[in-house]
């Protein structure tokens, strides 16, 4: 038996609708304006008139030296990590040649998108860890040039700590725009901000739809909705840090998503109450609180196999295994974002500086991809070169395959390569 102690609500269709036709008229005025649209968004969403959209270096060198020397330190220590991981991630992969047949060549290369755009949410919290995830990996991959958007403060500036991790995490140029107006830039381009060959980032659903509309101008890495996670707990748990690994994805957003699946009701119970309770000392309360009240879920499931089958339906962007001998258990889940082992795995570790990427797939996406990677910025291509003992073993059946299709363009393309000349040889129907 499962028991759904809490739903979830749905946004309304009116609501999506609304979101795609805003963004549609901000990327038409944005592709149509340029500049002049980037800066009348600026006015009207964040209430700023920007004259300069770029960031200065000086002003690159004010924030650094602004931030306190712990912070400065904290930034350079994710830094590390997030590259070291996506170095190694580098390193496996491969490019090959080999001779398939006597005469038949075939290839891999590992080639690095050439420009990318990097999306560093504003909003709430000042995201210091969204822009490292996104131009770290891009670096490692060899992409010539990182153009970072990021929405402006109330002063017309950016905040300095998030200036001072986009410019040591190797951003090549940051500007202060932000939203749906900073994606339809990045794609289309303006007067001074050039386009990109693909776009990366989270953001809230206007920057998404964004994403989506511009998808086929631009690639995009994925369109990832609001934060996710999932708590895999049996009756050896901790109730605290159970809810303490909810309300951490909960505070992100009202619309974020935490949920438990659990065998154990007792466990479930504590849960609850243990979230009540860390409620009325947390700060940001207002807003996990809310998240909880409208996203919360708890499932309790009669066994571990069908827990563990219910994880898998729910595909979640977090994935939190907090069961006993719980790495024995690895190959058992298959589809999450990114998956985390044990009790002193905490998900905010990978949020903010253990080294995986916290750009991961949501809202069941999980099911067919992953997250963000050093992968996510190459592009992995074939190439092929044949001798005369290749071209006598492949031309003979590809005449006939195109023969039997009706491509005879394609026919007498392998038969001259074959035979010298156009329709000499005589394929066999």
């Amino acid at each position: 038996m499962i028991e759904f102690i809490k739903r979830e609500s749905s946004t309304s269709g009116q609501e999506r609708s609304s979101v795609t036709e805003t963004v549609a008229e901000i990327l038409s005025h944005v592709r149509d304006r340029g500049d002049e649209a980037l800066r009348y968004y600026a006015k009207k969403f964040d209430g700023v008139e920007v004259s300069d959209l770029k960031v200065s270096i000086h002003e690159i060198e004010r924030a650094v030296h602004q931030l306190p020397l712990t912070l400065f330190e904290d930034i350079q220590y994710s830094i590390g990590r997030i590259r070291s991981f996506a170095e190694a991630q580098m390193e496996s992969l491969a490019e090959f040649e080999k001779e398939m047949i006597p005469g038949v060549h075939l290839g891999q290369r590992v080639i690095p998108v050439e420009t990318v755009g990097a999306y560093v949410p504003g909003g709430r919290y000042p995201l210091l860890s969204a822009a490292q995830m996104s131009i770290i990996p891009a670096k490692v991959a060899g992409v010539k040039e990182v153009r970072v958007c990021t929405p402006p403060t109330k002063d017309g500036g950016i905040h300095p700590a998030v200036l001072c991790a986009a410019y040591l995490s190797g951003a090549d140029e940051i500007f202060r725009v932000g939203g749906a107006q900073a994606i339809g830039a990045l794609a289309y381009g303006t007067e001074t901000i050039r386009p990109v060959c693909k776009i990366a980032g989270p953001g809230n659903r206007y920057v998404t739809e964004a994403k989506r509309q511009v998808y086929g101008v631009v690639g995009i890495d994925l369109l990832a909705g609001p934060s996710e996670v999932l708590v895999l707990a049996d009756e050896t748990a901790r109730p605290e840090y159970v809810a303490t690994d909810l309300l951490a994805q909960a505070e992100h957003d009202m619309d974020a998503r935490a949920i438990l699946v659990t065998t154990s009701r007792r466990l479930a119970s504590a849960v609850l109450e243990e979230i009540d309770r860390q409620l009325r000392t947390l700060g940001t309360a207002e807003i996990a609180g809310a998240s909880w009240s409208r996203k919360g879920q708890v499932i309790v499931a009669d066994t571990l196999d069908e827990a563990i089958q219910i994880t898998n339906d729910l595909a979640p962007e977090h994935l939190h295994v907090q069961i006993e001998n719980s790495r024995d258990y690895l190959d058992r889940f298959t589809n999450y974002g990114s998956l985390f082992l044990g009790e002193k795995s905490s998900v905010v570790f990978a949020d903010k500086l253990s080294g995986t990427n916290h750009i991961l797939p949501t809202l069941g996406a999980a099911k067919y991809t992953g997250g963000v990677w050093v992968g996510t910025f190459l592009k992995v291509v074939t190439y092929q070169w044949i001798e005369d003992e290749g071209v006598a073993a492949l031309a003979p059946p590809c005449v006939r395959q195109s023969h039997r299709e009706g491509l005879l363009a394609h026919m007498r393309s392998a038969n001259i390569r074959l035979t010298g000349e156009l329709d000499s040889y005589q394929p066999v129907s």
